[in-house]
């Protein structure tokens, strides 16, 4: 799964990014399967004949077939292939590990990625001589605070600080090509300039839900501080406050005659749902505990829905589950680029909890900021020089330790 994530993020990257580091929309599914071909089909850049594969991989063909599920007459499942476009030939699906691949051929998990990466080269210098699909380039604030959301948690799973960067450049070009600071409103979508058109609560929740993910990867606070102003903004422009839920648009929007709620989680989650969890986590963060409130009135606004079809809003399940459990606060006291805090952050990382957030009490600017938010912040300090991990439960918090297998031990008791 960790190659699977490292693949689509590096096509992203290659891909779907544009230069100013914004992440484009889309690609079209059809496309040429040759410059001579008449008519678009489903796939065409990116499917593949066993023989086609055979025939350039030579030796390493089989190892490659077998980690990337490549069969001699296509892999495209029963059923899922209505018009036969995809019939005798392979899309690639990572189907099997190193450590399995190596096995198998009584190879080392090294030789295993060695060849691997070289056969992927090879297919993909022969993939890029083929017609490309189109490309969507809007740049939508919504899908790129999903995006922001994505890299920054790769970074945090993966270690990979190119991950981090990605998700920092999004962020910077959203705040200065898609935000109005003066009225502080986002603005929708961007193509060679941005688009006239205001921000929806969807561009709010999604980007608000990226921004506290960037600073739980590298806390910096400019980031939380804006998610904590784009949560009161979006409360002003979208909130019912008698019924405690999200419109989707604002009152003021000329092109809208019937204001709506939605809370299907879909190929996209909902406003509602993305930010039932936000404003869990800002309260957790910043010690508001009229934010959690809102969010268990949110979630008692939509309780009949999720009782007759909970499957249809998962995303509002999950943070239904977050609510009935103590907000749980780690802190690390330490300076950002230190070992000893890198440790105590790589032992919190590979423990996280559901709804537990990571905050760093640096000892500079940004405890400032967290100090002015709660108070509880203030009386954050490492022990004797060395980077300290508090596990707090609602601001309540055990013995702080220094010591990565005692950290290690008590976030596994929780």
């Amino acid at each position: 799964f960790q190659q699977t994530a490292r693949d689509t993020l590096a096509y992203v990257s290659r891909r779907m990014t544009s230069p100013d580091g914004g992440f484009y929309s889309a690609e079209d599914a059809d496309s040429l399967a040759s410059p001579a071909a008449a008519h678009k089909t489903e796939g065409a850049f990116y499917i593949w004949k066993k023989q086609e594969i055979d025939s350039l991989l030579g030796d390493d063909a089989p190892l490659f077939d077998f980690v990337f599920g490549v069969e001699k007459d296509g892999n495209a499942p029963a059923g899922s292939d209505p018009h036969g476009e995809l019939t005798g030939t392979n899309t690639l699906i990572r189907r099997q590990s190193n450590a399995k691949a190596a096995e198998k051929y009584n190879i080392s998990s090294a030789e295993v990625a060695n060849r691997l990466e070289r056969s992927r080269e090879t297919l993909f210098k022969v993939r890029e001589k083929r017609p490309h699909p189109h490309l969507d380039d809007k740049i939508l604030t919504a899908w790129n605070g999903l995006m922001i959301s994505a890299f920054a948690r790769a970074y945090q799973d993966l270690g990979d600080k190119a991950y981090l960067d990605a998700a920092n450049r999004a962020a910077e070009f959203i705040q200065e090509n898609l935000y109005d600071e003066k009225r502080g409103i986002l603005l929708r979508s961007y193509r060679n300039g941005p688009a006239n058109i205001a921000g929806f609560a969807t561009d709010y929740a999604f980007l608000i839900r990226g921004l506290t993910d960037i600073y739980q990867a590298d806390f910096d606070t400019r980031w939380l501080k804006w998610a904590d102003q784009l949560q009161t903004k979006q409360d002003a422009l979208f909130l019912d406050s008698k019924a405690g839920s999200y419109f989707s648009s604002a009152a003021d929007d000329p092109h809208i005659l019937l204001r709506a709620k939605e809370a299907y989680d879909g190929a996209e989650p909902s406003a509602n749902s993305i930010s039932a969890r936000n404003l869990l986590t800002l309260g957790t963060m910043l010690d508001q505990p009229q934010r959690i409130k809102q969010a268990e009135k949110l979630l008692q606004a939509f309780a009949t829905d999720l009782e007759r079809s909970p499957t249809s809003a998962p995303a509002m399940l999950v943070a239904f589950d977050l609510v009935r459990k103590k907000p749980m606060q780690i802190v690390i006291a330490g300076k950002p680029s230190a070992d000893d805090t890198r440790a105590l952050l790589a032992v919190v990382r590979k423990h996280a909890r559901a709804g537990q957030v990571v905050m760093l009490a640096d000892g500079a600017a940004g405890q400032e900021f967290l100090a002015d938010h709660a108070e509880f912040y203030q009386s954050i300090t490492s022990l004797d020089g060395k980077a300290t991990a508090f596990v707090c439960e609602n601001f309540v918090c055990n013995l702080p330790t220094s010591d990565t297998e005692k950290l290690r031990e008590l976030l596994e008791s929780k």
